[in-house]
């Protein structure tokens, strides 16, 4: 788990945005397919800039990639499940999620608070199919149980606002004077 850990830890290091990183952001979150000379339009710089600044987004790791998103149900993937994860061995984790990375029903691992170990979002082509991968290919990975709760229909599915500097600004000032009136 250690590796795992290193990387949370990594990932969640925040990288403070500049106007024009946040414009970018905007534009690109909202319309993936815009092109990098429209974005250098509505920013009022080159499109050079544009490329410069995707490339440096990305090797931060803030832009994670453009991808077309395929919707499962139209394929055949009638359902959608989410399923928390006891392991007999907790040190077993970093095996379990390479085994699981292996099976492609499997969309989603994510490590929660609570008693899961792991919670993981996968799709089935109906009830059967999501029976038969928690028996044939969940429980032989070492589970001392799981809960498994399946979605009927995602209500709500965006991507989050680019947060403003000055949104930043007043949290990171009430926390400072939330903590100094704690301190007197």
């Amino acid at each position: 788990m250690c590796n795992f850990v290193h990387k949370l830890i990594e990932t969640m290091a925040r990288h403070k945005l500049d106007a024009l990183d946040r414009k970018i952001l905007q534009l690109i979150s909202s319309d993936a397919r815009i092109a990098f000379l429209e974005v250098a339009r509505a920013c009022n710089v080159s499109g050079a800039a544009i490329h410069q600044r995707i490339q440096k987004l990305s090797q931060l790791g803030i832009l994670k990639g453009s991808q077309f998103i395929v919707d499962p149900e139209k394929i055949g993937y009638e359902t959608c499940a989410y399923i928390g994860l006891y392991l007999k061995d907790p040190t077993t984790f970093d095996d379990v999620v390479e085994k699981l990375k292996k099976i492609p029903e499997v969309t989603e691992c994510n490590i929660t608070t609570g008693g899961y170990d792991m919670f993981i979002k996968l799709y089935a082509r109906n009830n059967h199919h999501l029976m038969n991968i928690i028996y044939d290919k969940l429980q032989p990975l070492g589970l001392s149980r799981s809960e498994t709760i399946v979605n009927f229909n995602a209500v709500i599915d965006r991507q989050l606002p680019i947060p403003n500097d000055e949104e930043d600004d007043e949290e990171e000032d009430d926390s400072e004077s939330e903590i100094n009136d704690n301190v007197d």
